[in-house]
């Protein structure tokens, strides 16, 4: 069982994330995103990131709305997301991009395989896989992938004039190395907290009905976006992804 200060920690910091996505939800409400698919990603992002990614957000996200789009447009400038955005911030942003599918993935695959287990015996629970979430990871990765390419193609698409065809392809090149890497800090950081660190010093897992189990997810999280961001640096450099 997990002792009281664990849990009250892990409740705090989901509520914490929730209140962060609250608060971008409603300012990008007011300033939405000129590229569309960054409405989602903004709010889904701070579920984990919470105030460092508030402040990332304010501080260049900002420049990436409509209105600040219209405004360089109409005096024949470039976007201020493009001029006064760090290299570093972009490949952050595009880091993250990747991240919102893996993570909107990742909540759909452990909620469903929790109210059907079935869906986990599909997937090699109990034949393949002794462990269940290994089998989880399976659909989780297949929702990831697919997300991150939809994400992706609505990035590169407008941004690049692509027929449908090469944006697809656009799309499986850009996104394919960003979401492996992401996937792999995200499951090794899963499988240690579960199969090791709480076993060992709580002597439980975390179940997926838990508030702890959505904590490890936060760290979780966090650690898919450290061993991605060396990756998206060398997409955004090599012009495989966009520069956002």
């Amino acid at each position: 069982m997990f002792p009281d200060w664990f849990h009250t920690l892990a409740i705090i910091c989901l509520c914490l994330g929730g209140v962060s996505v609250v608060i971008v939800i409603l300012d990008i409400l007011r300033h939405p995103q000129h590229m569309a698919v960054m409405n989602v990603v903004w709010p889904v992002t701070a579920a984990f990131g919470t105030i460092p990614l508030l402040m990332l957000y304010y501080r260049y996200g900002r420049l990436a709305s409509q209105e600040a789009h219209h405004q360089a447009k109409s005096h024949d400038e470039k976007m201020p997301s493009m001029t006064d955005t760090p290299f570093p911030v972009m490949v952050a942003k595009g880091a993250l991009h990747c991240g919102s599918g893996c993570m909107i993935g990742d909540v759909l695959a452990e909620w469903l395989a929790f109210v059907f287990p079935v869906i986990a015996v599909a997937f090699g629970w109990e034949i393949l896989f002794s462990e269940k979430m290994f089998a989880v990871w399976i659909l989780d990765f297949i929702f990831a992938f697919g997300l991150g390419i939809i994400f992706q193609y609505f990035a590169i698409v407008p941004m690049r004039g692509l027929s449908p065809k090469e944006g697809l392809k656009a799309a499986v090149k850009a996104d394919t190395f960003s979401l492996l890497s992401w996937q792999v800090g995200m499951y090794g950081a899963m499988a240690l907290l579960q199969l090791w660190i709480f076993p060992a010093a709580f002597g439980v897992k975390a179940e997926v009905n838990s508030w702890e189990f959505w904590f490890a997810m936060q760290i979780a999280m966090i650690c898919g976006f450290v061993t991605s961001y060396p990756v998206n640096w060398y997409l955004v450099s090599a012009g495989i992804k966009e520069k956002m």
